[in-house]
């Protein structure tokens, strides 16, 4: 059964119709065939900065001339010392004497003085407290305890007896 050709919009001339939107409708179907992925599978750019490291390249350059200069310098001495009678003379006879060794002294001396006495005081003090006392106290409170306590003392000791 054969059904003739209605368009959604209305229209003069429906062969008209029908021809402009077999068109459209191929078109449709030709540019969805001919349509390419929109997903990136490309691998990530690499960025020449987060591999080569020119700060930290720098402060390496920096390090390796300052142990060049270093070794520099010293091989110019050992070389000085070769040349020469090769002594390195490094005392020039000089005491150093401070200036206030004696007021050091002094109060050295002083504060000895100071930590003495009070030691002497310290030791030649009697105790306050009475170390026999606390322990008599000690007793008597253990004899309290004994006698107001529902179970004797050592009472897991005596419950074997009682088997």
């Amino acid at each position: 059964m054969h059904k003739c050709y209605q368009p959604i919009t209305p229209s003069a001339n429906k062969l008209l119709q029908k021809r402009w939107d077999d068109n459209y409708f191929n078109e449709h179907r030709r540019k969805v065939a001919n349509a390419s992925s929109q997903v990136d599978t490309r691998p990530p750019r690499t960025y020449i900065h987060l591999h080569l490291k020119l700060k930290k390249l720098q402060l390496e350059e920096e390090r390796l001339a300052t142990i060049e200069r270093d070794n520099r310098i010293l091989l110019e001495k050992m070389a000085y010392i070769m040349r020469t009678k090769g002594r390195v003379d490094n005392k020039n006879g000089y005491e150093y004497k401070s200036l206030n060794r004696e007021k050091r002294m002094r109060e050295l001396l002083r504060v000895t003085q100071e930590n003495q006495d009070i030691l002497r005081r310290i030791t030649a003090k009697k105790p306050v407290y009475s170390h026999q006392k606390w322990e008599n106290d000690w007793v008597g409170n253990q004899q309290f305890m004994d006698n107001i306590s529902s179970y004797p003392k050592e009472w897991w000791k005596v419950r074997g007896s009682y088997n």
